[in-house]
């Protein structure tokens, strides 16, 4: 009876278990049907995922082109070479489907990849796999190397086809360009250069394709596909001009070719619209070889360094702007002495005692430092930056650095003065020279001209931007005027170029060490020089700069002039109108205090053409001064001792002439236009006196 009993209250367990396990399933079924997520899982999302596919379509990457709509880089077919292993491949012994003799593969292998037959046949004797590859040397193969591979008709070699990016030109503008390479993914995205800056452009929207898959991961039966095409990239065009960029290469090639330098760079500019039409460096790298890439640093935006005597432009055009520049006021050069530091020349001794326009032509120092001492730390610093030293330009590619500005002491102000203790880049000093081509307004650089759709609509159109008037024409006439001297009235006759003219400013600063102070090697400087042509209606603005280069002779001029020579005869703009003739080059002597018939009689037989300014019989001024030089046919200007000058007929004036006469006068004028005087507002034979201000209109 007992065991019964037993029995029953079992069964009455057990049946309540059963009971509430049945209920718990329904609640767990219930809330199942009616809830989307369980335990943290979202189940539609679930479901879908367990039996949808979706594969990304990627776009087709754009390409790039130069101005005048030569491919730069574009995306080709890439092959990766494989080899199968596994015998089970073959089913029919006639037609093997693996590699059956890894000896002779790897023989004829080695004849057409950077690869030795040993280390083919390394990648060959791995055991335990089904297929292989052969390292980096068997990617990114060519259509041409793949069809070489081909025609040796190997069993087992296969290729894995993709796409990468293809740069026709290897070196060609490489930092310009930048590269783009494939992702884990297989997409390529950019990586430096114009690649980078504008890879979203470049892109384009990627596509896909979805469809619902079975057990074995094929698309099943009787299911429609959804499918969302891929947008095609969009095509860059720039501004650089093939030929001139071969031009600017070679150029640097030459250096390279008889001189040890650290780094070189040389970029030509629109003088007018600020358009890059020529960037190179040194060194490069071939962009379809990223081995051969030393540093990632873009010289054009990214070296900032202290650029030496160029900033004399901008220092002597602050003292112009502040009305304490005298060009024919004299200093004795050679050294001066701030706070504790001795300032000197670059020669040591200097050149005596000369004007502020003799000083800015030879250079010097010591010119620099006064004026910048009359200026103060404060205007001379707020005129930098008003040139746009000390920030981006915020041009085109990325990694663009700010320079740095910061002077403060007695010794830096001078330093700064003629460019040392101070940084600037090279896009820095491109864009501030375009004041000197614009009649003081500044153009903001620039490197894309237009970006053009997969549907071949233009998208953006590059126009120049104007930042502005940032210097006075006044001022800008007589810093052209300057500039012309320091390449025909200057030191040197080595940045003459034969078959334009052209106006520029020398540079050579000493190199900070890594602990303070300069280098102190022969060769520790870097050179670099500023200029534009033709000088008559500036068509170039270029800037040159090289570090350290192994030798004290002026090899920069060789190259640069040669490049500057070539750039003018493909643009067509040698000049066919000039005073200029630089085979036949005459040095001035002192004609001060002279009788004036027999110095127009010593000029006159040196081919010289001497306008006489009055009608006195003692000199007591001239232009150009003591030792510079004038080519043969030039103008020379002799002020007499007269209490009258009349304006001569300036009429056919070069702009450089007319800009003389002016300062030698002490006329107020006004430029209009660049070449050659079309018109005067004041007509010859007008008494100086007489004369306000004359304003000149000039033409090509």
């Amino acid at each position: 009876m007992k065991n019964k009993k037993t029995t029953v209250r079992l069964y009455k367990f057990v049946m309540i278990i059963v009971v509430f396990l049945f209920v718990a399933i329904i609640l767990k079924l219930s809330f199942v049907a009616l809830s989307s997520n369980v335990d943290g899982i979202n189940l539609t999302s679930f479901a879908n995922g367990r039996n949808t596919v979706k594969k990304t379509l990627y776009a087709s990457r754009g390409s790039i082109y130069d101005l005048n709509g030569n491919v730069l880089a574009q995306t080709v077919n890439s092959y990766t070479l494989i080899a199968y292993l596994e015998e089970s491949r073959t089913t029919d012994e006639s037609d093997p489907e693996h590699v059956v003799d890894k000896a002779m593969t790897a023989k004829k292998l080695s004849k057409v990849l950077e690869l030795s037959e040993e280390e083919i046949l390394g990648y060959l004797n791995k055991e335990d796999v089904y297929q292989v590859e052969f390292g980096s040397k068997g990617r990114d193969l060519t259509e041409l190397k793949k069809k070489e591979i081909d025609d040796l008709n190997l069993p087992g070699i296969d290729f894995i086809v993709s796409t990468t990016r293809y740069y026709k030109m290897g070196n060609f503008a490489s930092y310009i360009i930048g590269y783009a390479k494939n992702n884990e993914e297989g997409k390529i995205t950019g990586e430096m250069g114009i690649e980078k800056s504008f890879d979203k452009e470049l892109q384009g929207t990627d596509g896909y394709t979805e469809y619902q898959k079975d057990a074995y991961g094929y698309q099943m039966p009787n299911t429609p596909s959804n499918i969302e095409e891929p947008i095609s990239g969009s095509d860059i065009y720039l501004t650089i001009d093939n030929n001139i960029q071969i031009i600017v290469e070679n150029a640097i090639k030459d250096l390279d070719k008889n001189y040890d330098y650290d780094w070189m760079t040389f970029t030509v500019m629109d003088a007018k619209t600020g358009a890059i039409v020529a960037s190179g460096s040194n060194p490069s790298f071939n962009l379809n070889d990223l081995n051969t890439l030393s540093s990632y640093l873009n010289p054009l935006v990214s070296y900032q360094y202290e650029p030496g005597s160029t900033m004399k432009i901008y220092s002597f055009m602050a003292a112009m702007e502040e009305g304490i520049y005298n060009g024919l006021a004299t200093f004795e050069s050679g050294s001066i002495e701030v706070a504790d530091h001795t300032i000197r020349d670059f020669n040591n001794k200097g050149w005596g005692e000369i004007t502020y326009d003799v000083g800015f032509a030879y250079s010097s120092n010591v010119a620099a430092t006064k004026l910048g001492l009359e200026l103060g730390n404060k205007k001379l610093r707020s005129f930098y930056e008003k040139m746009g030293f000390g920030k981006p330009t915020e041009f085109e590619l990325n990694g663009e650095v700010s320079g740095k500005i910061d002077f403060n002491y007695k010794t830096e102000l001078a330093n700064a003065s003629f460019g040392q203790g101070l940084t600037t880049t090279p896009i820095q000093n491109l864009q501030a020279l375009t004041v000197l081509t614009n009649n003081g307004q500044m153009i903001k650089p620039y490197i894309v001209d237009k970006i053009v759709n997969s549907e071949g609509k233009v998208t953006y159109k590059a126009e120049t931007t104007n930042l502005g008037q940032k210097v006075s024409k006044t001022t800008i006439s007589k810093m052209n005027s300057l500039m012309y001297d320091v390449v025909y009235n200057g030191l040197s006759k080595a940045w003459q170029p034969n078959n334009v003219t052209m106006a520029g400013k020398t540079g050579t600063a000493q190199i900070a060490g890594p602990k303070g102070g300069y280098l102190t090697g022969s060769y520790d400087y870097i050179k670099s020089f500023a200029g534009y042509f033709p000088y008559e209606d500036p068509k170039y603005i270029f800037y040159v700069s090289v570090k350290q280069v192994n030798t004290e002779n002026n090899v920069l001029a060789d190259v640069v002039t040669k490049a500057v020579e070539e750039i003018a005869k493909y643009s067509n703009i040698t000049n066919t109108k000039s005073d200029v003739d630089s085979s036949k080059i005459i040095t001035l002597d002192n004609y001060i205090n002279k009788n004036t018939s027999d110095v127009v009689s010593v000029l006159e037989t040196k081919s010289l053409k001497p306008i006489v300014l009055g009608s006195g019989h003692k000199v007591i001024n001239q232009y150009p001064l003591v030792n510079m030089t004038r080519n043969k046919n030039s103008k020379v200007f002799i002020l007499t001792n007269d209490e009258n000058y009349l304006l001569p007929d300036i009429i056919g004036y070069s702009a450089s002439d007319v800009i003389n006469l002016c300062n030698l006068l002490n006329i107020n004028y006004t430029l209009e236009g660049y070449g050659f005087v079309t018109s005067s507002s004041i007509p010859s034979g007008t008494n100086v006196k007489d004369i306000d201000n004359l304003t000149i209109t000039l033409s090509t």
